[in-house]
């Protein structure tokens, strides 16, 4: 069987070093086998390990070899569509619930960070930056709104504050969320699959789950073993294919750009981003950016629909860092990689069961990394019977894209257009 590497990204050349895992060769059982060891997976085994379960995870690459491990590594609050947009389309009961839900996911990072002891260059701080008028009053409706649901550590900046945070001009103010932050992700997944493993979990790799044997007692089938489980948490999103066909009709992979800076040294890097906050414009689509630990400046934007590799990542993504930084105009481009994360129709996550032992969360529409630890938290729950939070996300509605798979990727780059279009022109 081929081994997978991880791509050719800064994340892979600077992840902190760890022993490959077996591939899975026997028939083995265990309480829950999760299927993905992303951040859906990593963080669904801690919490079940934590209260008791036996745990086997198959991953059918490396440890964080999908979008956890190669996303902009930006800790961004709430969901792809705020909880304003939750409010219109459900019951007061179940707004409140994924309301109360949506700062959850930085603190469990924060918590699991802390207690493992992980490496991953963990920084506080975010800025969602307004490039118009129309964007800017945006933030301060999102500011009341999540002050709503309690979340205070929050800072509107005027056209001054901003500069002070940011050296570009293209915007005009923007808002602080102190409790947001950026790290290594793939140094995250790494140590969180280290705690998995401390607390007796046992994690496979290059071991792909190609069938699940559906029943009283699920098996997960590999090529040259299998899991007899008494549960299966389906957690591969963008990375899943064909594995499980209910859930591939209303969900799309898409691919996202990342580029990474050679070194800049610690004057330019300070004079770009003084106190080291992470950013994302307000454009439907964004631009987002940050430093490393190492004073480099990784940027990243623009949507490949249907998940194709583009030719030459860096002329894509290379122009909209100039537009931002020109006066980074001399410097090298160290990395280039892309990756997939999974889209809805409706941009909110898909969670639920298939039958009374299959649960999956997936869909996290391009905010994943706070989102996904809180999946593995809610999915815990209902395992152990607690299932509230869990229903309040499996209720919400979703719906196929318009056309089937056939035509749901040019639909959704006809709608990315337009909002493009909206972006530029304001209207």
């Amino acid at each position: 069987m081929a081994n997978t590497p991880y791509p050719d990204s800064y994340y892979a050349a600077s992840a902190n070093a760890v022993t490959p895992r077996p591939l899975l060769q026997d028939d083995v059982e265990t309480d829950v086998c999760v299927i993905g060891a992303g951040y859906t997976g990593l963080s669904s085994a801690l919490f079940l390990l934590e209260s008791g379960f036996r745990v086997t995870v198959l991953e059918a690459a490396k440890v964080g070899f999908g979008a956890s491990g190669r996303n902009g590594g930006q800790i961004v609050n709430s969901y792809s569509r705020d909880i304003d947009v939750i409010e219109r389309s459900v019951g007061p009961r179940q707004a409140q619930l994924i309301g109360q839900m949506a700062f959850e996911g930085g603190r469990i990072i924060r918590e699991r960070v802390a207690k493992y002891q992980i490496q991953c260059d963990l920084k506080d701080g975010g800025v969602f930056a307004a490039i118009t008028a129309k964007q800017m009053g945006h933030l301060e409706a999102q500011k009341r709104l999540w002050e709503r649901y309690g979340h205070t550590q929050l800072e509107m900046l005027d056209q001054r504050r901003i500069r002070e945070v940011v050296a570009c001009d293209q915007y005009i103010g923007g808002m602080l969320d102190m409790s947001g932050g950026h790290m290594h992700p793939l140094n995250l997944a790494l140590g969180e699959a280290a705690a998995v493993e401390s607390l007796g979990g046992t994690i496979y790799e290059q071991s792909p789950a190609v069938r699940i044997e559906r029943g009283a007692n699920p098996v997960v089938h590999t090529p040259q073993g299998k899991v007899r489980a008494k549960f299966v948490i389906v957690a591969g999103n963008a990375y899943l294919g064909h594995l499980v066909p209910e859930l591939a009709a209303k969900s799309m992979p898409c691919g996202t750009q990342v580029i990474t800076t050679e070194p800049l040294g610690d004057e330019l890097a300070k004079s770009l981003l003084p106190q080291d906050y992470c950013v994302e414009d307000c454009n439907y689509l964004l631009d987002y950016y940050r430093l490393s630990g190492d004073k480099r400046l990784i940027f990243g934007g623009g949507v490949v629909y249907g998940a194709r590799d583009p030719a030459n990542i860096e002329a894509i993504i290379r122009p909209k860092m100039l537009k931002a930084f020109p006066q980074l105009k001399d410097v090298k481009i160290g990395y280039a990689w892309t990756g997939n994360f999974l889209l809805t129709l409706s941009r909110l996550p898909q969670v639920g069961r298939l039958g009374d032992n299959i649960y999956y969360s997936q869909g996290c529409s391009g905010h994943g990394v706070t989102y996904t630890h809180l999946a593995g938290k809610v999915l815990a729950e209902a395992l152990r019977g607690q299932a509230e939070r869990f229903d309040a996300f499996a209720d919400l509605p979703h719906y196929p894209f318009p056309g089937g798979q056939l035509l749901r990727t040019p639909f959704a780059a006809l709608g990315a257009w337009y909002y493009g279009l909206r972006d530029k022109y304001g209207f």
